[in-house]
């Protein structure tokens, strides 16, 4: 139940507008998933995901690739400052390898 409460709680916070659309992490305990989403528009800007692909490496390595990922999509899609929505999970682990990696690649927020 805490973890509903803080999940809402960061998130009424965050606002993924055109200018600065949010970025959406979530973390399972076998792939990690990443969106960029603008909520002036309800739309998905770019997406990525460990899902269906053949990935090597700790978890904290995939959360990484997918860090590294989203960045480039977002590269493409014009995008180069995000609001970072971490939902219920602290900024630790898993969660902070997919920003730093992210952050590597030009991705600001």
């Amino acid at each position: 139940m805490n973890k509903i409460f803080r999940a809402n709680r960061t998130r009424a916070k965050i606002h993924g507008t055109e200018e600065r659309p949010r970025l959406t992490v979530h973390i399972s305990n076998l792939n990690v998933t990443a969106q960029i989403i603008n909520d002036d528009a309800m739309t998905t800007l770019a997406y990525a995901t460990t899902v269906g692909k053949k990935m090597t490496g700790s978890m904290s390595e995939k959360a990484a690739q997918i860090g590294t990922e989203i960045a480039k999509l977002a590269k493409k899609a014009n995008i180069s400052k995000v609001v970072f929505d971490r939902g219920s999970r602290l900024y630790a682990g898993r969660m902070s390898s997919l920003a730093d990696a992210a952050r590597k690649e030009g991705l600001e927020f």
